[in-house]
């Protein structure tokens, strides 16, 4: 497991145990969405904000090989699906783990949606990745959440249930929704032998969305996988920067943002 090891620690800071993943993998389902016009400039930013990674789909790497300033971790989605799609949440697979070794992936990505009415192919095209991956010795980031007819997606027992599913499949991270209560969150985490980030979901308000995250981080959590609420920010660099203080220094929210001393 050397190679899987050597590659996480380009993700996880060595010092907390934790990372900031900003996705930018949402132009292949939503089109040129605001945030997301300019690759190359949007990753300068949240590379100099000190995020520790980020997520692209492969053909926008070369957009994100700067050549110059920080370095960033590199994790290649292989899920897509269009919002065009009658059904958004049917993810296949769109690219191999094979593919992202080639291009200096540092860990693949892929999407699950429990519940869904293809659930089953997503969860045959998991277990084959996570067999690849362990071939490779690549990372493997599972994006999982329950989402289908009937289900709630933020109750303790569907995310709950969602983490188990992504680890027995061989997720070495997880990324999935925070059920907002801390206490069923840290039981969550604390049954799981893996790292699990929670989503950052819609945008929202700096401070809302800088709280939650801490209170996640605090019961355990490994940190945020943060797209819209990251990259459609008037100032993304500032925004990552504050988000970093508060995953990797537990900082209060209130005080980075300087509502109060």
């Amino acid at each position: 497991m050397i190679g899987k090891d050597i590659r996480i620690e380009r993700i996880m800071d060595r010092n907390t145990g934790r990372a900031v993943i900003v996705p930018m993998d949402h132009g292949f389902s939503m089109g040129q969405i605001d945030g997301l016009l300019d690759m190359t400039k949007v990753i300068t930013d949240v590379s100099d904000g000190g995020a520790n990674a980020i997520v692209l789909h492969k053909g926008m790497v070369k957009r994100g090989h700067r050549k110059h300033g920080r370095d960033i971790g590199l994790i290649i989605h292989l899920s897509g699906s269009t919002s065009l799609n009658p059904d958004p949440n049917d993810k296949v697979q769109v690219c191999s783990v094979e593919e992202a070794i080639a291009l200096g992936a540092d860990a693949v990505s892929i999407h699950i949606n429990l519940g869904a009415p293809n659930e089953s192919k997503m969860l045959e095209i998991g277990a084959n990745v996570a067999r690849d991956c362990t071939r490779w010795g690549m990372p493997l980031l599972t994006m999982i959440y329950p989402r289908g007819k009937g289900i709630d997606p933020f109750s303790p027992q569907s995310v709950g249930h969602a983490v188990r599913v992504a680890e027995e499949l061989g997720a070495d991270l997880i990324k999935t929704n925070y059920p907002n209560d801390p206490e069923a969150f840290r039981k969550i985490v604390k049954a799981c032998s893996v790292p699990v980030f929670i989503a950052g979901g819609e945008k929202t308000g700096d401070l809302e969305s800088l709280k939650i995250i801490r209170q996640a981080v605090r019961a355990g959590g490994a940190g945020v996988c943060v797209g819209r609420n990251a990259f459609q920010r008037e100032d993304t660099r500032t925004f990552v920067k504050t988000l970093c203080r508060v995953v990797h220094e537990e900082s209060d929210p209130e005080i980075v943002l300087g509502h109060r001393k």
